[in-house]
């Protein structure tokens, strides 16, 4: 059964999201504050996290941030319109999804599922290319055996490319295959994963992995 933890200071609204998260099948547990929130993000064992931004003690941005030192755990964060945050800079924090207030129930749940479809598929598996391995069971990167803290969206992404190392992917395709949902607009997610994935990679080699293939899309470099 996967665990998550809700982060938000919102009596109400962190017990309607844990019980229709419980009568979904999954365990819940729920943090009030940025604080809490945090200590039981780092130090229990979760599969994923809904965070709200703006919180007491801790913002929600310290916590993923935080979160990023340590671990890939998935984040989904539940940020109210009008907030000044912008969906390309969370991405670079390293979210993983992100709602905005108010959320239909059930797109959280479907968003909830995605997340951790592509996150917790377990396939006993390693696979190599030049000097990158990613291990498959575990979701684990390594770069000249230095392992990378990738978010799961990262991986997914890095994964697709690696057991299709000559197929160019359109930002569409890659889109729809890793996030699961249907690509409805121009938006500049994939971008940021890639250029997410170029900055990590580039800190451990000098070899370039992701080449943009011009009109087309992304593939491996040969």
């Amino acid at each position: 059964m996967s665990r998550i933890l809700i982060i938000e200071d919102d009596m109400t609204i962190n017990g309607l999201l844990r019980s229709i998260i419980e009568k979904s099948g999954y365990a819940a547990d729920s943090a009030y504050n940025g604080t809490d929130g945090l200590a039981m993000g780092l130090h229990e064992d979760y599969d994923l996290i809904l965070l709200d931004l703006m919180l007491p003690e801790k913002s929600g941005e310290e916590i993923i941030k935080e979160l990023r030192r340590a671990n890939t755990i998935p984040v989904i964060v539940l940020s109210a319109k009008g907030e000044t945050h912008n969906r390309v800079e969370l991405l670079r924090l390293g979210v993983d999804d992100y709602i905005t207030k108010p959320f239909d129930i059930d797109e959280v749940l479907l968003r909830i599922q995605a997340v951790l479809r592509r996150t917790t598929q377990q396939e006993d598996k390693e696979i190599v290319f030049h000097e990158l391995i990613i291990k498959t069971d575990s979701k684990r990167v390594f770069v000249n055996d230095v392992e990378l803290v990738c978010t799961a969206t990262e991986y997914a992404i890095l994964e697709l490319l690696m057991k299709n190392p000559t197929r160019i992917f359109s930002k569409r395709t890659l889109y729809e295959i890793v996030m699961g949902e249907d690509y409805l607009q121009e938006d500049n997610t994939m971008n940021v994963h890639i250029s997410n994935l170029r900055r990590k990679i580039a800190k451990y080699t000098d070899q370039k992995y992701i080449e943009t293939v011009y009109g087309m899309g992304y593939r491996l470099i040969k």
